[in-house]
């Protein structure tokens, strides 16, 4: 497990951390309305997102004009957390860091949590609390997070759901009991929540980003809480910049491949040309690709588009048949299978691997968490979040799998040929020069 050691200082961009005492709490609804707020006012923001997460990427990329990035101190070492967080925020204003799940919250206990990331890139916190059934009481639970950990800078708290003047005169009051300054509170009735989905927020819904940097901006004290976070000038070292010859074909869709790490696309953009392609549209896949990548996503909610794109599907099997390298993560590797079975019947994949997936109600089974895969002496990280299934007999696995705390994981790694596919999404950025198999 990577171990992070604290630092007492560290040379970084004005920015700051929204985390939160417990899921559910209003992180990404502050986060994204502060990023559209700064974005408004001319600052460049970069954004980043604590732990595995796709989703709140994307919105943060939609404010911010620019790509979010993964932080993971499970799947990265903390060397690498800090050199993504350099390289990424170079020629940014400012940079916000939105947490996951709870502030202590991480793959064992507190390791890995936001709390952690905070401390290795020297970040200060601002807490988002859900106000909605507490008031001065809030209190100690506030001074538990401001002291549990001597290492940790909680600067101050906007509170989420506040129902009247008085509420606030309680709240505020807490916050001087232990204090913490108090930015701002979000009233219950512009509370902004998106609905619901497969797996998470709903992020194919038209989010009207204005609104929510109105509610920032009227409810929050914003401008200091800029000035709380200390400015230093960072030095950022050189990264030496190699293209190589690759031409590398990723697939890309709103929601049947869409989960992806900026640094993957990067690290691939070093090694080639990086093209896109969507797998929903029946066009064959380019005769001199040399990589296809298929990440992640949710092809089992567009089965009859997939399986109506026949020429695209084709390409993809007599590409791997020539003995083509495919990287297939999760979604991607479902769409390389014989077929994914539905509700409403069997659809046909591409048939590159000889399985079957369900996606059937009744077979629906959560498997979820972080990933260590050991494969011919080498050990990749990742994370996997799915509710599908292969249809027994399982295939064989090429490795081994095991959770955060050591425990052998049934999640079997495909290595069929220079096809290397599994349910777990790896995260490459600690194997730049390790990164393939062949």
């Amino acid at each position: 497990m990577y171990l992070c050691k604290n630092i007492d200082s560290l040379d970084m961009k004005k920015g700051f951390m929204i985390a939160a005492p417990t899921s559910g709490a209003g992180k990404t609804t502050l986060a994204v309305g502060l990023m559209a707020l700064l974005a408004r006012n001319g600052y460049n923001v970069q954004p980043f997102k604590c732990g595995p997460d796709y989703i709140d990427t994307m919105f943060h990329g939609l404010v911010c004009g620019r790509p979010s990035v993964n932080l993971d101190l499970f799947m990265a070492t903390c060397e690498h957390v800090r050199e993504l967080y350099r390289h990424y925020s170079a020629d940014a204003d400012i940079t916000v860091v939105e947490g996951m799940m709870g502030m202590y919250d991480g793959y064992e206990r507190h390791k890995g949590s936001p709390a952690e990331i905070a401390t290795t890139l020297g970040l200060p916190i601002v807490l988002v609390v859900d106000a909605s059934h507490t008031g001065f009481s809030i209190a100690p639970l506030l001074y538990g997070f401001k002291h549990f950990s001597e290492k940790v800078n909680v600067i101050g708290v906007i509170y989420n759901k506040v129902g009247s003047e008085k509420h606030k005169r309680l709240l505020h009051e807490a916050c001087e009991q232990v204090g913490l300054e108090c930015f701002g509170f979000i009233p219950k009735r512009n509370e902004a929540v998106n609905g619901e989905r497969y797996l998470g927020l709903d992020f194919s819904s038209k989010v009207d980003v204005s609104v929510l940097a109105d509610m920032v901006e009227d409810n929050v004290d914003w401008r200091r809480l800029i000035k709380r976070c200390e400015s230093v000038d960072m030095a950022i070292d050189d990264i030496e910049e190699h293209v190589g010859s690759e031409k590398i074909l990723v697939a890309r869709n709103a929601e049947s491949f869409s989960f992806l790490y900026q640094e993957h696309i990067d690290i691939l953009k070093s090694m080639g040309s990086v093209e896109y392609f969507d797998p929903e549209q029946n066009m064959e896949i380019p005769q001199d690709t040399t990589l296809l990548y298929l990440p992640g996503g949710y092809p089992e909610k567009h089965l009859d588009s997939l399986q109506s794109a026949e020429r695209c599907r084709r390409s993809i099997r007599e590409y791997a048949e020539r003995g083509g390298r495919i990287i297939a993560e999760c979604g991607g590797m479902m769409y390389l299978c014989e077929s994914i079975l539905s509700d409403d019947g069997e659809a046909e994949m591409c048939g590159v691997l000889p399985y079957k997936i369900t996606a059937k109600k009744a077979d629906r089974k959560l498997s979820l968490g972080y990933r260590r895969v050991v494969m011919d002496g080498k050990e990749w990280r990742g994370h996997e979040f799915h509710y599908t299934q292969f249809v027994e007999p399982k295939p064989h696995s090429a490795a081994l799998v095991y959770d955060a705390r050591g425990n052998i994981v049934d999640s079997p790694v495909i290595r069929q040929g220079n096809v290397m596919a599994s349910y777990t999404h790896l995260y490459w950025g600690n194997e730049k020069n390790n990164l393939f198999i062949w």
